[in-house]
C-alpha cells in the first residue's frame, strides 16, 4: 500500500493507493500551525490510516516548498515554520521507515504523468497556476528534481521577452526580485494588472468570466505572457506533455489559445505543443505524493 500526503497551508490531506491505483482510503485534517505539531500530525495520519486498513506501506509527502540536498533542510515553503526544519529525517525517526518528500508542484505532474491527463507521456512538464505559479518536470515516470531541489521552478523565471511597460512596470516579487513569471500570470498577478490598467478592481475568476473589453485586454495579455514564458521552457524541455493545473487551469481559451501562440514564440517547433487540463484535480497533489514510491 502507497500512502501519499498533501502537506497545504490549511489543510493536510492523506490517501491510500492500493497497488492498482484505486483510491483505498482518504482523510483531511487542519494543517497544525506550528512545526512540532505537523511533524505529530503527520505520523498520527499514517498510523492511523494503517490501523484503519490493517496495512503497513510506504509514505510520500508533498511539500509547499523543497528539501536542501545540501543539509536536508526544508526552505523556499510558503508554510513558513518548515523552513530550516530536518522534516523527512523527524518523520522518518517517528514512524521507523523511510519516508519520501516532493515539491507540491512535482508532486502534481507525477501524478498527471503517471495515471493522469498525461498517462505514457515520456516528459511532462507540469504547469501549477493559481495563487502562485509552479512547475514540475517528469521524464521515464520521474521527478527530475535537479542538483538544488529546484527542478521545474519556472515560477520565478524573468518574464521572456518583455516589453517596455512590462520591464518599467515590473512588480515585485516575494523571493526579493522583480518581474518574475509569478508576479505576472498567477491569479493575484492577472488582478493586479487589470487594476493597473483598468483602474478597476476584480477577481482573476471575474475577469475570466467576463465578456468586458477591459477584462479581455488582461486575458489577452495572460495568454500572451504565458505562451512566451512556455516557448521558453519548450526550448530548453520539449515536453510531449505540458499538464495545467491551480485555478487558472479552468479558464478554457487556455488550451485553444496558448498552443499556436506557443509555436509562434518558440524556436522552429514544427507544430503546437499539447496543452492539456488535469484529470486529478486538487487530488493530484496528493496521488502525486504516494506514486513517488514505485508500485
Amino acid at each position: 500500500m502507497r500512502f501519499g500526503i498533501d502537506l497545504g497551508g490549511t489543510k493536510t490531506e492523506i490517501m491510500a493507493l492500493a497497488p492498482d491505483g484505486t483510491v483505498a482510503l482518504r482523510r483531511r485534517i487542519a494543517t497544525p500551525r506550528d512545526y512540532d505539531s505537523t511533524v505529530r500530525g503527520l505520523a498520527e495520519l499514517v498510523t492511523a490510516a494503517e490501523h484503519e486498513l490493517n496495512v503497513f506501506g510506504s509514505v510520500g509527502i508533498a511539500i509547499p516548498g523543497s528539501e536542501s540536498f545540501g543539509t536536508n533542510l526544508i526552505k523556499n515553503a510558503n508554510t513558513t515554520y518548515l523552513i530550516g526544519k530536518p522534516l523527512r529525517q523527524d518523520l522518518e525517526k517517528m514512524l521507523g521507515r523511510e519516508v519520501r518528500l516532493a515539491n507540491d508542484a512535482n508532486c502534481f505532474a507525477l501524478s498527471e504523468a503517471s495515471d493522469g491527463a498525461a498517462a505514457r507521456a515520456a516528459t511532462v512538464f507540469g504547469v501549477i497556476a493559481g495563487t502562485g505559479v509552479g512547475g514540475g518536470v517528469v521524464t521515464g515516470g520521474k521527478v527530475l528534481n535537479g542538483a538544488h531541489g529546484i527542478g521545474g521552478e519556472w515560477g520565478h523565471i524573468p518574464l521572456p521577452a518583455p516589453s517596455v511597460e512590462e520591464v518599467t512596470g515590473a512588480p515585485p516579487c516575494y523571493c526579493g526580485k522583480r518581474g518574475c513569471l509569478e508576479v505576472w500570470c498567477s491569479g493575484p498577478g492577472l488582478a493586479a494588472d487589470f487594476l493597473r490598467v483598468s483602474g478597476r478592481s476584480a477577481s482573476a475568476e471575474e475577469i475570466a468570466a467576463s465578456d468586458g473589453a477591459d477584462e479581455r485586454a488582461a486575458m489577452d495579455r495572460l495568454v500572451d505572457r504565458f505562451a512566451r514564458a512556455m516557448a521558453t521552457m519548450v526550448n530548453i524541455l520539449d515536453p510531449d506533455v505540458i499538464v495545467m493545473g491551480g485555478g487558472l487551469s479552468n479558464v478554457e481559451r487556455l488550451y485553444r489559445d496558448l498552443p499556436p501562440l506557443v509555436e509562434k514564440y518558440g524556436f522552429n517547433l514544427g507544430g503546437p505543443p499539447k496543452i492539456v487540463k488535469n484529470l486529478h484535480g486538487d487530488s493530484s497533489g496528493v496521488r502525486g505524493a504516494a506514486w513517488l514510491w514505485p508500485a
